[in-house]
């Protein structure tokens, strides 16, 4: 095996194929490359990362969307489910090969929350602050128990 450069062993620029791993079990699946797993998570929508905690009288729903636009976000609410739909989408095209790292996702994401408590759809109220969204969803107070009234003929 040629010795290589640390530069070209730590960006994986090698002037040669590397070599390939065969798989001898055929009931292994053969590893996918790095751009096909990259490829078919993009195709994918992406899941956003959540927060959800409770206060006294609301709930509330805190989420990361940094580089979204207010009018690119999406939220859907019924008494006991939100729904934050979106799109974070790139300012400018870069080729694959020329990325070092590529952690952050962009496209269209989603997330659905299923609420432990009903809440009052419309005092619900959504902010954005410094790519932080905040969802706050005030409880409905119902009484757990109601009398009745016995009406006579």
């Amino acid at each position: 095996m040629a010795k290589h450069s640390l530069l070209k062993l730590v960006t994986g620029a090698y002037d040669e194929e590397p070599e390939k791993l065969s798989i001898k079990d055929e009931n292994v699946p053969a590893a996918s490359s790095a751009a096909d797993k990259q490829e078919s998570w993009m195709e994918n929508e992406g899941q956003l990362t959540i927060d959800v905690y409770q206060l006294e009288d609301e709930m509330v729903i805190k989420s990361t969307v940094a580089g979204v636009k207010n009018e690119d976000l999406d939220i859907t609410i019924t008494s006991d489910m939100v729904t934050i739909r979106g799109a974070r989408e790139r300012e400018e095209e870069i080729h694959p090969q020329d990325y070092y790292y590529q952690e952050l996702y962009w496209g269209p994401f989603s997330r659905s929350v299923v609420l432990p408590y009903e809440i009052d759809t419309e005092s619900a109220k959504a902010a954005l602050r410094d790519g932080v969204l905040t969802i706050r969803l005030p409880k409905l107070e119902r009484s757990k128990t109601k009398k009745l009234k016995i009406q006579g003929a």
